[in-house]
């Protein structure tokens, strides 16, 4: 038995249709081609040229490139449909850069005319490139595989060996045992065509249309998601209705209807942290344990995590943040209760030093009986260091050593004004400051049960022994995420068939040689070179040798006669 590997002489059409079909990319033209063809191309040529393009393969990972480039923007640069405030903070503060962003829609990036281009384009171009190949690739499974080359020693893989069994049994051999290994085989004259690795194709088709898959998505979740955000002190509760969100966005599809009926109330929050050791203050338990219900006569109970939403119908409930909402009491210069509750301040490091405003913005009166309001600057700490022992800032973020910092105002907290308001921000534009006597501005911390007494009889404002905490929630509907999930999976599925299956061909001829001794040829073809394809040849003979043993070689059958 004897095994040649060679590319002597120029290839024939049988050749050419040996090795024809192993994929179904499309041809692509040769230069010669398309320098003789040029010329020639009318209208309807130049769109068929440009379709073609279009179509290619090249094409569609070039525009796939560009898409992912395209949304660089989108993660660096504030979005208008993400945070309106922080689009305008940007542009506050970048009054050069903002007239050039605005003219290449860079805060709006995902709704852009050419972000929106870049997605058709690569849309089309990639059933432009599925579809033709699907069929093709249908007409080759309904297809035999293609008679052997009249030169098998021209394939890349090759074997021989004479034996003294019959043709006729070694090809009826040869096919039983390709099917026994899974090829598609046929006798096809004096020899045995088979087939095999048509799931490297299908492979190859799935993960492109599994990114078709992935793209319908994208597009579905973006015109049809719901997303908003809501704060909630303890005990507070909400609704899953339009004017009960803090901030919301949705998609162009999306109908206010199709908010899922459902409410919820935020029984307790509870978050735990490390102690001791380097990792001092690192959060180790974060829950919000809720009742909500569904629309059904029972309440029922659940606990969110990070990372663990509540699920209802086809919404999501994220815990997303949280902090505290000291519990403060505003009285005017009669005593009488002008404003009482928890007040939520937003944390500015990760010991929870936090921030905020208190609004009195009716019920009060000055000494003189005239309405005013009234504000105060918060600046809240759970574990306060100490007077004279460093600035005011946490140095740890569970309720240790709470104490409040409070300044006060008097004046117009201009709510009214028609201009959207930040809660967790004071207006000071049209109020004054408390002062004393001395001229000094009323600023005063506060240990839990403390009171800070206004000037000239303005009142007073108590720091409570209640301090509660808040949850953040983000509720969102997402109707494209499964989808996308399944084409993610499609698409790994898809390109580890296409990367680690080899389509390969392999011919058995069979024929009785001029000495009456039939000679067995064995070659595969692989679409491209891999070690496997000659390794598998190897053991297709090995097996197939015993049923066609090999016969002696002519002239070692005159050396034995000689020797006789």
């Amino acid at each position: 038995m004897s095994k040649t590997d060679t590319t002597e002489n120029s290839a024939t059409p049988e050749d050419a249709a040996a090795g024809a079909a192993l994929s179904t990319a499309p041809r692509e033209e040769s230069a010669e081609e398309a320098a003789a063809g040029g010329p020639r191309l009318g209208v309807l040529g130049w769109i068929r040229w440009c379709w073609r393009q279009l179509t290619s393969m090249r094409v569609a990972l070039i525009l796939l490139f560009l898409l992912s480039l395209g949304a660089v923007p989108g993660s660096l640069i504030p979005q208008t449909s993400a945070d309106e405030l922080k689009v305008q903070d940007f542009k506050d503060a970048h009054p050069t850069l903002t007239p050039v962003y605005e003219k290449l829609q860079l805060f709006d990036v995902y709704s852009s005319a050419w972000f929106s281009a870049i997605y058709i384009l690569l849309f089309v171009s990639l059933i432009g490139c599925i579809v033709p190949r699907t069929w093709q690739f249908v007409g080759q499974l309904r297809s035999r595989p293609p008679r052997a080359p009249s030169r098998l020693t021209r394939l890349p893989a090759y074997t021989t060996w004479r034996t003294g069994a019959e043709p006729e049994e070694v090809r009826e051999a040869a096919r039983e045992l390709l099917k026994r290994r899974r090829f598609r085989a046929h006798a096809d004259g004096d020899a045995v065509a088979a087939e095999k690795g048509y799931l490297r194709e299908a492979g190859n088709l799935l993960f492109h249309i599994a990114l078709i898959v992935m793209l319908v998505a994208f597009a579905w979740g973006q015109l049809f998601k719901s997303e908003g955000g809501k704060l909630i002190v303890e005990g507070d509760g909400f609704s899953n209705t339009l004017t009960q969100y803090d901030d919301f966005k949705s998609g162009s599809q999306f109908g206010v209807d199709e908010l899922e009926p459902f409410s919820f109330t935020l029984d307790t929050f509870t978050g735990t942290y490390e102690k001791d050791g380097p990792q001092r203050g690192t959060p180790r338990t974060f829950e919000a344990a809720v009742t909500y219900t569904d629309g059904g006569e029972r309440d029922r109970k659940a606990v969110i995590r990070v990372n663990e939403p509540l699920k209802v119908g086809d919404s999501k409930v994220y815990l997303i943040a949280h902090g505290y909402a000291p519990v403060v009491t505003v009285k005017d210069g009669r005593g009488k209760v002008v404003f009482k509750g928890a007040v939520p301040l937003l944390p500015i490091d990760n010991n929870i030093t936090s921030t905020g405003a208190i609004k009195v913005m009716d019920g009060y009166r000055d000494k003189n009986g005239k309405k005013e309001q009234l504000g105060f600057t918060a600046l809240f700490v759970p574990t306060f260091a100490g007077a004279g022992k460093g600035t005011m800032f946490s140095q740890f973020p569970a309720l240790d050593f709470p104490v409040l910092a409070l300044t006060g105002y008097h004046g117009d907290l201009r709510v009214n004004s028609g201009v959207p308001q930040n809660v967790y921000q004071l207006n000071t534009s049209k109020m004054t400051q408390f002062k004393l006597g001395t001229g000094t501005g009323v600023a005063q911390r506060l240990l839990p049960g403390e009171t800070m007494t206004l000037p000239e009889g303005a009142g007073s404002i108590t720091f409570e022994k209640e301090i509660k905490e808040w949850a953040s929630f983000q509720i969102s509907q997402q109707p494209g995420n499964g989808l996308a999930l399944a084409g993610a999976a499609a698409a790994l599925a898809g390109l580890s068939g296409s990367l680690f299956i080899q389509r390969r061909r392999v011919w058995v001829r069979a024929v009785r040689g001029e000495d009456g001794v039939t000679v067995v040829e064995m070659a595969g073809l692989g679409r491209s070179e891999s070690a496997k394809l000659p390794e598998e040849l190897a053991d297709l003979a090995v097996t197939l040798t015993a049923q066609a043993p090999p016969a002696p070689e002519p002239a070692d059958a005159e050396a034995e006669g000689a020797e006789k």
